[in-house]
């Protein structure tokens, strides 16, 4: 089958990763699979358009909103995976929530990663309640063999060996739905104790206004540098801090990484899958 896949690809993102993984499941199983930028997709028109020229049979959306709207009115069956965003900040503004409300009644299926966000859903629309399905989400590492952690602590302004350290890792985009100010006035207070502890935090400068916020909190550089997960050392731990119901992807990657234990902020969609996890 020929399918349209449409997602936001914003580089160094979640969605990126997961449309690229979904895609990748897709063509193993035979499908050809046509993955495009949702903020590429100007109009309805477009969309006719690109149907008709790959000759398309059916459409997948990851995001109800951001993706599924643009699929509505074109004639060929199509489903959307739940996106974070459309559960936790899309829905409470009035007009979204009747577009994918909409969105949902001309879906032939909608896929949440967890029975939390799957409950949100049903509750906020229940015509759809007997089309939606959880299918959790699946995860393959591919760790960065030579990466160095002194390298990367020294270029972030630690002149200490890693062997020396507790350091807390905290991977995420700079957006306030991750919140990674969450403990950073706690870590502080611990560091003064305690000045082998350290929290790190790792990212892509996604929301501008929110990046200088940070910066301003944390009075240290901002890094990006290393667009594959670093490898660990005995002494890293990997933090979560996100508000979201959804279950953020360094919570499914870092038992996968070797990185024990992982401390994740109580929400829904964190409850640990694995014994060796702890929640804060």
């Amino acid at each position: 089958m020929r399918l349209l896949f449409v997602a936001v690809l914003r580089r160094h993102t979640g969605n990126a990763v997961t449309a690229e993984r979904v895609r990748g499941h897709l063509e193993a199983a035979g499908h050809v699979c046509v993955l495009k930028d949702a903020f590429d997709l100007e109009s309805s028109s477009e969309i006719a358009k690109l149907i008709e020229a790959e000759n398309l049979e059916a459409a997948l959306a990851l995001h109800l909103y951001r993706g599924g709207r643009l699929l509505q009115g074109h004639g060929i069956p199509f489903g959307i995976i739940f996106g974070g965003t459309d559960l936790n900040e899309d829905v409470n503004h009035r007009e979204k929530n009747k577009v994918m409300g909409r969105v949902l009644e001309e879906a032939r299926f909608a896929v949440a990663f967890t029975e939390s966000m799957k409950e949100v859903a049903q509750t906020q629309w229940p015509h759809a309640r007997g089309k939606i399905y959880v299918q959790s989400q699946g995860i393959v590492t591919v760790p960065n063999a030579s990466f160095n952690w002194n390298t990367f602590l020294h270029q972030s302004g630690i002149n200490q060996s890693a062997d020396n350290l507790h350091i807390f890792l905290l991977v995420c985009g700079l957006r306030q739905v991750k919140d990674p100010l969450y403990l950073v006035d706690a870590f502080s207070a611990w560091h003064r104790e305690e000045p082998h502890v350290y929290m790190v935090i790792v990212g892509p400068e996604v929301d501008p206004v929110f990046t200088r916020e940070v910066q301003a909190k944390v009075k240290r550089r901002w890094i990006w540098k290393f667009p594959c997960w670093p490898g660990t050392s005995p002494g890293t731990q990997r933090w979560c801090s996100m508000r979201s119901r959804g279950c953020c992807s360094q919570t499914r990657r870092s038992p996968a990484c070797g990185a024990r234990p992982l401390r994740s902020r109580v929400r829904p969609g964190q409850k640990p899958k694995h014994k060796p996890c702890s929640r804060v």
